[in-house]
């Protein structure tokens, strides 16, 4: 095998040594540190979990001072494991490639790190390994991307509307109230009377029941323009900073979630779970469902439903 194969088959200490040059370096490094997950871009690959098979080596900057057998003086191996379960306990990610550019960053943002190959590959999709290799270092880092806290944000109101109630005259003037209380508002909808389409495949069911709440979530924001209609974490959390009133579409974050919502849940059911995920202040359902029951205050609060 040539040097130059072995540097893209082997592990990933092997094209560190070979990208050293004469300035010696001290690397730490993880060999074939396996995990499950769920992560992929394909349909197949999701509701179910593969396995991931990472190798890092990390190349660290000289010590400033003797260590003396001081485990605070290093980089410690557990910071490159924290690193890969940080990333996989942040979000359902569709590819390697952010998986990988995620955990070299987080693993650059160690003082001690001045260069990362990471090395991932799924064991479970065919045959043989199939993978991403990436070498970044500290001068080309990235900010590392945290998730924003309920605690950073002032703690919104989610507001569950049934159908009825969005399309009920006296709408306008209690989003008025709901927008002048001055805290963010998130508003999430149940569906329509219309009958969804079925199949006995779980997760093909989820799609399309949640595809139904999606459908009522545009009839509210035609029916008032402050409503906007967002899907992504990201957006809420701008959304509450900025003042704007949201309006869920739960699909992206219900499936990508790491810990999602059971398979039969309501559409309250999950607006309720999307208020324990922002640490919501209160949870307000306009509608007669059963009135859920958890961490988050819950109370009812029914206006005229007959449009």
């Amino acid at each position: 095998m040539s040097d130059r194969i072995s540097q893209a088959f082997g592990h990933p200490i092997e094209r560190a040594e070979a990208l050293a040059g004469t300035e010696p370096r001290d690397r730490i490094s993880l060999r074939d540190y396996v995990t499950e997950v769920e992560i992929g871009a394909f349909q197949l690959e999701r509701g179910q979990t593969q396995r991931l098979q990472f190798n890092v080596v990390v190349e660290v900057q000289p010590a400033s001072a003797p260590v003396a057998d001081d485990v605070d003086r290093i980089l410690s191996y557990d910071r490159v494991t924290e690193a890969i379960e940080a990333e996989l306990a942040s979000e359902r990610l569709n590819l390697l490639e952010t998986l990988a550019e995620r955990v070299a960053t987080r693993i650059l943002h160690e003082p001690q790190a001045a260069r990362v190959f990471v090395r991932i590959e799924k064991l479970d999709r065919g045959p043989g390994a199939l993978g991403v290799e990436i070498m970044r270092s500290s001068d080309e880092a990235q900010p590392l991307v945290t998730e924003t806290t309920p605690a950073m944000l002032a703690a919104p109101l989610v507001v569950y509307l049934s159908y009825d109630a969005i399309c009920a005259p006296a709408l306008t003037g209690r989003l008025d109230a709901l927008i002048g209380a001055g805290d963010p508002v998130i508003l999430c909808c149940g569906p329509s009377d219309l009958t969804l389409p079925t199949t006995q495949a779980f997760l093909a069911q989820r799609r399309i029941d949640l595809l139904g709440i999606e459908q009522s979530a545009w009839v509210l924001a035609g029916r008032d323009s402050r409503c906007v209609v967002v899907n992504t974490r990201t957006e809420l959390d701008w959304a509450m900073k900025h003042g704007q009133v949201s309006v869920w579409a739960p699909s992206k974050m219900v499936l990508d979630a790491v810990v999602s919502p059971p398979l039969h849940a309501t559409a309250v059911d999950l607006a309720y779970w999307l208020a324990g995920e922002l640490g919501a202040a209160e949870f307000v359902l306009m509608s007669r469902d059963e009135l859920p029951q958890g961490t988050v205050p819950a109370r009812r609060d029914l206006m005229e439903e007959t449009p």
